[in-house]
């Protein structure tokens, strides 16, 4: 296991991201990619290995706003987990990418099937949503609010 994917995981315990890496395979997209897209099944995940990822959300009337930027040993992708399985934002490859990519499905059944695993693994993609969550509070705040998220500069 690299220290990127350490990183990441390092709210499973040893055992369990064993378990995870055992099913990833490496990916690689090109810049610009459409990684995924909002409203789309949701039925994989990645954890970065090189490059930048993008998260977005369309904003009616307007252009999507980027909410967030992803890079090494970050997780992209957490709706797979919830039903109904289905994106809340979109995915772009910033920059050529390099990631481990997992198969939701046989991930919810490794859940289902030892539920210390599965409480774990909620445990991470929990952690993961609301950071990501203050994220996009924080730049929707800063896009669109009259004085901005009123962070101090």
């Amino acid at each position: 296991m690299t220290t990127t994917t350490t990183t990441v995981l390092r709210a499973l315990p040893a055992e369990h991201q064993d378990r995870l890496m055992h099913i990833a395979h490496e990916v690689a997209f090109p810049q610009g990619t459409q990684i995924f897209e909002e409203g789309r099944r949701a039925d994989r995940f990645w954890v970065i290995r090189t490059g930048t990822v993008t998260l977005s959300m369309h904003v009616p009337g307007r252009q999507a706003a980027v909410i967030e930027s992803l890079g090494p040993g970050e997780l992209v992708g957490w709706s797979w987990l919830f039903p109904p399985h289905v994106w809340h934002l979109s995915a772009e490859a910033l920059s050529s990418v390099r990631a481990y990519e997992f198969d939701a499905t046989v991930v919810r059944l490794m859940c289902q099937a030892e539920p210390e695993f599965g409480a774990a693994v909620a445990r991470w993609a929990g952690q993961v949503v609301a950071r990501r969550l203050q994220s996009a509070r924080t730049r929707l705040l800063d896009l669109y609010a009259p004085y901005g998220s009123g962070k101090p500069l």
